[in-house]
């Protein structure tokens, strides 16, 4: 009975004396729309009468499959904080929240329509039993070539968590590389440009801010707009103490990633901290080797064109395929300093 009531305390509380962990999580849910007709941005193809015959059904569908993976990531204690990306609106946002199991842990929202022209946006949920936003801002991208674009912004909170320390949290999900990786570069460079920016504003006030950097950048770790537009290094020694460490980097050597594009393995979903978090001189910390990837026998499927694997998506071109998504999401845990 003893061993029982012990495990049952653990999923209920994190620890039976106390939260052990504070578990950050980020995912790429590929296309959650809602089925409606938005006259303002080009979302045709995801409504009932559109080219994908997206419904009712399968976005209720695809909610729970959502629901589902934040569970198995949080370990049936569902994540502190969770970054989106490729989500149409607050409605699917608060559809997930409110209408699906996740309802029993009261998620609140940081959300606002972007200027993207598909209507697609970022957003942040958090569990207000551990952390509680101070301040939440959003920041536009502009192209350096025209100041008429627009992309996504990148979403700004900060917070309290669990009355232990203050987290300054990014979630981005930087221009794509359709049209060409050199010629949609300056777009990322811009966005990169942009958050070291704010993430300098920030160390202004605060050097020692403690900050997470998530998102899908659209980029490997290795590449221009990473290195030398954000500054992100591999989480190696020795630190310096205005770095910003790319937790998922090291998946690059490991040949694994987070995305698969024609038989390869790509690392584009990241979490980057700042040195503060890298050492135990605050009231919580993680370590060289916190970034996750949660690559779950249910989130892939057989790659019958090339070789292994490939993520369980929910659509291959414009057929339904009743999957999960293009991405795997990843993760990383805060620990107390006790």
């Amino acid at each position: 009975m003893l061993p029982f009531l012990f495990l049952t305390l653990y999923y209920l509380t994190g620890s039976v004396n106390g939260q052990d962990r504070y578990r950050i999580m980020f995912y790429n849910v590929e296309n959650l729309f809602d089925p409606f007709n938005d006259s303002l941005t080009n979302d045709d193809e995801f409504t009932s009468e559109g080219a994908r015959y997206w419904t009712w059904r399968r976005m209720n569908d695809k909610l729970n499959n959502i629901y589902k993976v934040i569970t198995a990531v949080g370990e049936w204690d569902p994540p502190t904080l969770v970054g989106f990306c490729e989500i149409e609106n607050r409605f699917v946002m608060e559809r997930l929240t409110k209408h699906t199991p996740l309802s029993k842990f009261n998620y609140k929202l940081v959300h606002r329509e972007s200027p993207d022209g598909r209507g697609i946006d970022v957003a942040l949920i958090y569990r207000p039993d551990q952390f509680v936003v101070e301040e939440e801002r959003f920041f536009k991208v502009y192209y350096p070539d025209d100041s008429t674009r627009m992309t996504r912004e990148v979403l700004y909170a900060r917070g309290i968590l669990d009355d232990r320390d203050t987290l300054h949290v990014f979630v981005n999900h930087w221009p794509s590389k359709y049209g060409g990786e050199l010629a949609t570069e300056p777009g990322r460079i811009a966005a990169a440009r942009a958050v070291r920016s704010k993430v300098d504003s920030i160390r202004i006030f605060y050097p020692d801010a403690r900050i997470i950097i998530m998102g899908d950048f659209n980029d490997t770790p290795n590449s221009p707009p990473l290195v030398k537009g954000l500054g992100a290094l591999p989480p190696e020694e020795p630190l310096k103490p205005d770095g910003l460490y790319n937790l998922h980097q090291p998946y690059v050597a490991k040949g694994m990633g987070t995305l698969k594009f024609q038989g390869a393995w790509e690392v584009i979903d990241m979490i980057i901290v700042s040195k503060s978090l890298l050492n135990r001189k605050h009231g919580v910390y993680t370590n060289l080797d916190g970034g996750k990837i949660f690559q779950a026998d249910f989130l892939v499927e057989p790659d019958e064109a090339f070789v292994g694997v490939r993520p369980f998506r929910t659509y291959i071109g414009f057929r339904y395929h009743g999957g999960y998504s293009d991405h795997f999401p990843i993760y990383m845990d805060l620990y107390p300093n006790r």
